[in-house]
């Protein structure tokens, strides 16, 4: 195998149209596209070729994307390459969390904008390209024993690198949800052996999909990659984790840490964004960007599961946003009836 081969991407959709004008949009000499026209023809294709990414229709007849990305998670050769999902379905929450689950780690809504289309292709580009490359040097170097324990080395690091990329969300820099749901996972278990207490702040942007609408999706990417920043900054414990949600939904995990050291954390995010000083003309809450919180936490127990910690402080979140928007609720028991 050569660096200098061209990349293979997988474009999967059931109309011909629509494939013909993808391919003229991610048209690179750097770049060798594969068509399939249904979701079990892209499953044989994925046995036969080393893809780079696959570009996944969502709609289609027999088999659609959510089930074509869930069988591709469980093909040995196709489990970790990235699945982008090109969608004309409304970004509703319900329609992102099926996304993920199925294995997605990014969404596109079509009409298809070519500068986000082959921005994020780049970035999908080169951790292929990097991997490609340390696979070629481990090749070269198998002569010599020691080099080759040497290479094993570098490459048990690399794929960390790499293992820990495909954890990150790829616009915020965040940790994607599929790093939250292990952390939380690890973390709960923890929680109910020491019976100490573990903390949920649930984020949403408000009015989002009217700032997205009216200024564009790269200045909607903008603002999530600015939030992103600030959400980072505001965790400024190592032992704590907050991650893209989906969508425009983020979460906090906070360890040993009780509701009022919660509300601690989410007075620090509102603040920082509130001094970003985002515009936002199209928002009925406020002239610049906001985000509504939702608190839940407590010491777990064997009996409970994290899901429930998490509903609540998505309840406390849907109050917030029920009650005005910009503003932080907690979970109680009156939220919850």
């Amino acid at each position: 195998m050569n660096s200098n081969e061209k990349a293979d991407i997988l474009i999967v959709d059931d109309r011909p149209e629509n494939l013909i004008a993808l391919e003229a949009l991610l048209e690179n000499p750097e770049l060798n596209i594969v068509k399939a026209f249904s979701g079990n023809e892209a499953l044989g294709l994925v046995l036969e070729y080393d893809f780079a990414l696959v570009l996944l229709d969502v709609q289609m007849p027999e088999m659609d994307g959510y089930e074509t990305a869930k069988l591709m998670r469980g093909i040995k050769r196709s489990k970790n390459v990235p699945i982008i999902f090109l969608t004309a379905i409304s970004g509703e929450q319900k329609h992102l969390l099926r996304g993920y689950e199925s294995g997605a780690v990014d969404f596109l809504f079509k009409p298809i904008e070519p500068n986000i289309l082959m921005s994020k292709v780049r970035i999908f580009l080169e951790l292929f390209n990097q991997k490609r490359l340390i696979n070629e040097q481990a090749l070269e170097l198998k002569q010599n024993i020691e080099e080759l324990l040497l290479v094993k080395k570098e490459l048990e690091k690399s794929n960390s690198i790499l293992q820990a990329l495909s954890s990150i969300d790829g616009l915020t820099g965040l940790p994607n949800r599929r790093s939250f749901d292990d952390f939380v996972e690890k973390e709960w278990k923890s929680a109910v052996r020491k019976s100490t207490p573990l903390s949920f702040v649930m984020i949403d942007i408000d009015h989002f999909k009217a700032y997205n609408d009216n200024y564009g999706h790269q200045a909607g990417d903008e603002c999530l990659k600015q939030i992103g920043r600030v959400l980072k900054e505001a965790a400024t414990r190592p032992e704590d984790l907050i991650a893209r949600y989906g969508g425009e939904e983020f979460i906090a995990t906070l360890v040993d840490t009780d509701i009022n050291g919660a509300i601690t954390v989410a007075e620090r995010i509102r603040s920082k964004l509130k001094a970003l000083n985002i515009p936002h003309g199209f928002s009925t809450t406020a002239n610049i960007v906001t985000i509504s919180l939702g608190i839940a936490g407590g010491i777990p127990n064997r009996e409970s599961l994290p899901g429930s910690f998490i509903t609540m402080a998505d309840k406390a979140l849907y109050q917030a946003k029920k009650e005005g928007r910009n503003q932080i609720k907690i979970f109680t028991e009156t939220e919850q009836k």
